[in-house]
């Protein structure tokens, strides 16, 4: 038999927004279960150094994933190594289950499951990742001062990532598929007149190259799509930028999205189209992408939930339906 178990709020997904909600949930007593998800803490546990988490000088990403989970469990959060495979939100108490079997119904879930970067899917790509291949500029572009560096893509998040780097890199090259970009206007015409950058059109990243010790990127193997030729560029980074996709999969069809199946909020709320729950972080959010934001979000998750359980609270303990017509004009 499947193990069944109810809480007053279920959070699943455990990077910043997840683990804060947590710490959130568990101060206003109501008392939540976080089932962690596929990847424990998160993006972060896939980065090194952490230079932009507030306190921290430096922080190793997968260390402040370790420091946050254990604050979670300190203040009474109850978390679980599980997968929550489905999702029914078309009835409170909303019923989850996971991948053990186990069934979790909860009369508030706070959704914080992400985005995940996409990638090419190359070995070397993998094997080179935190070690000079990165897929976010802000998070590592401070390490590549006075380096040359090479971005990958040709959207918005491509230029954005290319112009930002700009500011620590002796040379930026942009290597696109295409002799165009699909990026806003504006945003092209700012690159093209860069100093700093170079573009490379109708090339792909073939290769990243590499030493193993120390463990770094040397330089790319690109290919000219036209032609077949491959050639090879010498950089220390190497940006994936082909965009992001949120980790929505259990809610499609289920609430309002938007920019490509992110979760859609009420401006300066948490709340979804769907009264009780709530998302929070990445899975949201479009155009940050930081753990700091997702942390904010995370702990405006769990005061929006708090504050939702109070009032449905109140609707279930008064009987008097006339009252409840009476607030409602």
């Amino acid at each position: 038999m499947a193990d069944k178990r109810h809480t007053k709020c279920l959070i699943v997904g455990s990077g910043p927004a997840g683990y804060t909600a947590a710490v959130y949930a568990s101060r206003a007593m109501l008392e939540p279960v976080l089932v962690q998800g596929l990847e424990p803490g998160g993006q972060l546990t896939t980065t090194t150094e952490v230079e932009n988490w507030p306190g921290d000088t430096e922080v190793q990403g997968p260390d402040l994933m370790v420091r946050m989970e254990a604050h979670a469990k300190a203040v009474g959060c109850e978390i679980i190594g599980d997968i929550i495979t489905d999702l029914d939100v078309s009835a409170r108490p909303f019923t989850a289950t996971g991948d053990s079997g186990a069934i979790y119904s909860a009369d508030a879930v706070i959704l914080a499951t992400g985005a995940r970067a996409k990638w090419l899917g190359l070995d070397s790509e993998e094997a080179f990742k935190g070690f000079g291949v990165s897929a976010c500029a802000t998070c590592d572009g401070f390490f590549y001062r006075g380096e040359e560096i090479v971005v990958i893509g040709g959207g918005n998040t491509a230029v954005e990532e290319a112009l930002f780097l700009t500011n620590f890199a002796s040379k930026v090259t942009l290597i696109h598929r295409r002799d165009e970009l699909r990026a806003e206007q504006i945003l092209q015409n700012r690159l093209m007149k860069h100093p700093k950058v170079e573009t490379l059109w109708f090339h792909e990243l073939e290769e990243v190259l590499g030493e193993d010790n120390p463990k770094g990127v040397t330089g790319v193997r690109v290919r000219d799509n036209r032609s077949g030729e491959t050639s090879e560029i010498a950089c220390k980074g190497v940006f994936i930028a082909i965009g992001h996709a949120p980790a929505s999969e259990l809610v499609k069809g289920k609430v309002e999205m938007h920019h490509g199946d992110y979760v859609r909020v009420e401006p300066g709320s948490t709340r979804t189209s769907v009264p009780g729950l709530f998302a929070a972080g990445d899975l949201t959010d479009h155009i940050y992408r930081q753990a700091v934001t997702s942390a904010g979000m995370g702990c405006m998750a769990a005061l929006d939930a708090e504050k939702f359980l109070a009032e449905q609270d109140v609707v279930d303990e008064d009987p008097d339906p006339v009252r409840h017509d009476a607030a409602a004009e």
